[in-house]
């Protein structure tokens, strides 16, 4: 296991992803900022701080669980921005870019867990 959880490709790549997903959100209309805007933020920033908060647990069961929460917002987040394009606010292209970046995450993330088993 990393060192430290900087370390870990995969909370490298989240905390990229949380930098476009605030950027796309700057695309949504004000009327959302309490809304989708909010919602976007937030489960982008629940990735790389639970793989954070899991690294530093005492178990490698503990660590999975917070990974597994890391997941589970991540698939909220792809959700959100097929939203963002089905309501006109982001172009295929632009919420594309931003679910590939989610979709590589998830892959680290899956590979992640098998690991701690």
């Amino acid at each position: 296991m990393a060192a430290l959880y900087e370390d870990l490709v995969v909370w490298q790549k989240a905390m990229a992803l949380t930098r476009e997903v605030y950027l796309l959100a700057k695309c949504l209309p004000d009327d959302e900022r309490f809304g989708l805007i909010s919602q976007l933020r937030r489960c982008a920033v629940s990735v790389p701080s639970n793989i954070a908060e899991g690294q530093g647990k005492a178990s490698s069961g503990e660590f999975r669980n917070h990974l597994g929460h890391a997941r589970g917002s991540l698939y909220e987040l792809q959700t959100q921005l097929r939203l963002t394009v089905e309501l006109g606010y982001v172009s295929t292209a632009r919420a594309d870019g931003v679910r590939e970046q989610a979709t590589e995450v998830a892959r680290l993330l899956n590979a992640l867990m098998n690991s701690l088993k």
